[in-house]
């Protein structure tokens, strides 16, 4: 019997948003944790304004009646859920690049 996850551990699915580090292997460990608290910032950031925008769609859509304010959350919704895409998937895009390059 063939088991597909028989050979991964906790820690390929915990490991978070750390990036692979590929061609950046080479950088201290310091630096690696530094753009990690970075990255990690910068996604509760962009969550932070998701979550803020579909409390201003919600409230502007339903108690306020005020479509202008529904239409911000809507526009503050699809920012944060693009930017919490965008900077998971940084480790790839520079990696596919210097590789690319090389």
């Amino acid at each position: 019997m063939f088991m597909a996850a028989e050979k991964g551990d906790i820690n390929t699915i915990i490991d978070g948003i750390a990036p692979d580090w590929g061609p950046f292997g080479s950088l201290g460990q310091e630096a690696r944790v530094m753009v990690e608290v970075v990255m990690a910032f910068a996604i509760l950031l962009c969550l932070a304004i998701a979550i803020w925008g579909a409390a201003k769609q919600r409230i502007g859509a339903t108690a306020l009646r005020d479509t202008f304010s529904a239409e911000q959350g809507k526009g503050l919704i699809v920012a944060g859920l693009t930017g919490v895409f965008i900077i998971g998937s940084l480790g790839t895009v520079f990696t596919i690049v210097y590789g690319m390059a090389v």
